[in-house]
This record gives C-alpha cells, structure tokens and sequence, in this order.
C-alpha cells in the first residue's frame, strides 16, 4: 500500500487537488492560507509478473531436481533388481546342468538309445517352457516399471491441473481484493472530500449574518458522511473478525418483533422521499427466540438497504416475519430489478455484486449478513427472477443448540 499526500500553495476559498489523486483541500481564511491534508490509503501499482516467473521458475528448477533423483532412485532400484534377479536365474541353471550330469551318468549304465533319446526331447521341452516362463516374467516386469511410470505421470498430471486451479483462484482473490481497496479508498476519499469542504463552508459562513440554514445543511452532510464511514469501517472490522473467528455474537431471548419494527422505522423517511411503499408483516403469534439484537438489526439493515437501493419509485419493500415449526424466517421482498439465477448464490461471498460495475458498496454486507446468520444457527439465501424482484430470507432457530 502506498500513502499518498500533497502539498500545494493556497489560493482563494477552497479547492481540491483532485489532479494529484489525493484529498488535499486549500482553503484561505481571514487573508490567511492552511492546508488541509486528506489522506488516505490507496493500492499501490499492480506488481510485475517478474515474481509470478521467479516463482515458476523455482518450481521448474525444484520438480527437475525431484525428477532426476527420482529416476535415479527407479533406475538403481531396478538395476539391483535385474542383478537379483540374473543371479538367480543363473544360480537356478547351475543346479539344474548339475542335477542333469548327474542323471546323464546314471542313465547311461544300461540305458537303450530310445530311453536316452526320450530325456533328451523331455529336457527341450522343459527348456522351451523355462525360457517362454521367463519371458513372460521379464514381460510383465517390465509392463509393471511402465505402470509406475505412467502413476507419476498421471500424478503429476493431477497436482499441475490442482496447481493451476490454484493460481486462477489466487489471481481472481487478488484481483478482487485490488478492485476492493479501489473502491474502498474512492469511497474514504470521496467521504472525507464532503467533509472537508462542508468544514470549510461552515467557516466561510459563520461570518455571515444569518447563518443556521447553510451551517445546519453542512452539519447535516458531515453527519452523514461520518456515518458512511464509520459503516464502511464496521464492515471492515466485521470481516476481520469473522476472518480469525472471532466475530462476536451474545445471545438474548427477545421479542423478534420489536428488531424488525425498529429496522423498518429507520427506513421509513428514506421511503417516503423515493416513493417506495414499505410495509411490515408480523404473523402471530408473538415471536420470541434468542438472537443478538444488535447483530439481527444490522443484518435487516443490511438487506433493507439493498432492496431500497434497488427498488424504482412506486415501488415496494416488504419485511415479512412469521415462525415456522422451530424456526423465525425473516423475508425482505422488492419490486426491484432482480437477481439473475446464476448469482443467487454468490452475492453471499465477499467483495461480490450482482452488477460488476455497481458502486453503490463494496460487497461486504451480505457475506455479513451470511456469517452472522450462521452463527445464529441459522440460514440464509435468496430468491429472484431477473427484471421481477427479489427475496432474501433467513432463518433463527428459536431454540439455541447447546
């Protein structure tokens, strides 16, 4: 990561330094020139390939290594073998010519030309037997010295196909994790610029002589920028969190009602402005189960906020809540534009949109939303048709598993 900043020379009122690429505000005040530093964190430059090579050409150099200590190894294994084996055979031959002279000189004391002539057809055929045995034996080692060749062929040929799936995963990760952190820093950037500006017309305003509106519209959009950040920075710290396994979730029994009224309340104003109806659907009867209020609010906030998002004018967003058997389900529905099927599963990872070219986030919050459900005990998925709304719904047991 590189730090970015910027020094320049002040001018009158306020102006950004947006040509730099970094936050850096001048203002002039009473005849007097400051600079404010906005900085912020961005990637650095994709590396070169030059590591990528160094590292294939270590592994180039390593797997040679290995493959020539290894045919070494085959090579002097089946050497020794073909000596066992020769001095065997040899030592079995020499048996047999001696146990064959030695019948020779019996069989000669009185034996006919026909009897002598028998032993030796009945000898050539024991010969030609032997040698068509060692044949085959000498043939089906060598189809077994094949065989082994052709395992760690096949084994290499898997650990390279393991390897490349590997990589690819690796470069998608990392290439997501740089689109990530440019978005991230975009969004800090653009978040402080609104509060250093609102700051500074705050200052030129003050000396005016009536001044609350202006101040109190300025105030007001520090607010919100502030409180932008300081969800962006919960969600970073969230997936830290849930990353070393450590995300924190205290379990309380409570009225489930009472977190789904509050979420839909926060989003009334919101609604009223984008002339979206949200409504609210409690079934009966009360509904009480042990989950983190805190948690639970933040997942409904979540999923509220998306269906806001993506839902037109007249619209509508439904939050519906009901138990089934030993279950709450929680149901967020919208008018919006849907969620294409093969996506219905992957807009629970991490850094995931639906829309690859959407800013409006940094696909954080449903990965979220998944691991605080899970840790519930509960589940989490989502139902859609492209160009016909979507649902996302999740379950809390109502019993928590001991």
């Amino acid at each position: 990561m590189a730090w970015n900043s910027a020094i320049g020379s002040a001018g009158s009122g306020w102006r950004s330094s947006s040509h730099t690429g970094q936050g850096v505000l001048l203002k002039r005040l009473g005849g007097r020139a400051s600079v404010v530093d906005l900085r912020v964190m961005v990637p650095d430059e994709k590396p070169s390939n030059s590591e990528r090579e160094q590292t294939d050409e270590s592994l180039r150099v390593e797997r040679e290594k290995a493959d020539d200590a290894l045919r070494a190894e085959l090579s002097a294994l089946d050497e020794t073998a073909d000596i066992v084996i020769g001095k065997a055979r040899a030592r079995a031959d020499e048996v047999l010519a001696v146990a064959r002279t030695k019948t020779d000189r019996q069989s000669k004391i009185g034996a006919s030309a026909e009897t002598l002539g028998n032993v030796l057809k009945e000898r050539a055929r024991e010969d030609r037997v032997l040698r068509e045995e060692r044949a085959d034996a000498d043939g089906t080692l060598r189809t077994e010295r094949a065989e082994q060749v052709a395992l760690l062929t096949a084994e290499r040929s898997e650990t390279d196909k393991d390897l490349l799936a590997e990589r690819m995963r690796a470069d998608e990760a990392l290439a997501t994790r740089d689109d990530f952190l440019g978005i991230v820093s975009h969004d800090l950037r653009n978040m402080l610029n609104v509060v250093g500006s609102s700051a500074a017309l705050i200052g030129q305003e003050v000396s005016h002589a009536n001044p609350v509106e202006t101040v109190r519209r300025n105030v007001q959009r520090i607010h919100r920028s502030v409180a932008r950040m300081n969800r962006l920075i919960g969600d970073l710290i969230d997936v830290a969190s849930i990353e070393a396994g450590r995300l924190a979730v205290t379990l309380e029994v409570g009225d489930i009602a009472q977190v789904a009224k509050e979420a839909v309340d926060s989003f009334r104003p919101q609604a009223a402005s984008s002339g979206i109806s949200l409504l609210e659907e409690l079934a009966p009867p009360v509904l009480v189960a042990p989950f983190d209020h805190a948690r639970i609010l933040q997942v409904l906030i979540n999923l509220l906020g998306n269906a806001m998002k993506f839902t037109p004018a007249d619209g509508k967003v439904v939050v519906r809540v009901e138990r089934i058997e030993d279950e709450i389900r929680f149901a967020v529905s919208d008018t919006g534009v849907g969620i294409p099927t093969d996506s219905l599963e992957t807009v629970f990872e991490r850094f995931r949109q639906v829309n690859a070219n959407d800013r409006r986030g940094v696909g954080l919050g449903l990965y979220i939303a998944k691991c605080i459900v899970q840790a519930h005990g509960g589940r989490i998925w989502a139902e859609s048709k492209a160009g016909e709304g979507s649902t996302f719904c999740f379950t809390l047991p109502t019993h928590h598993a001991t």
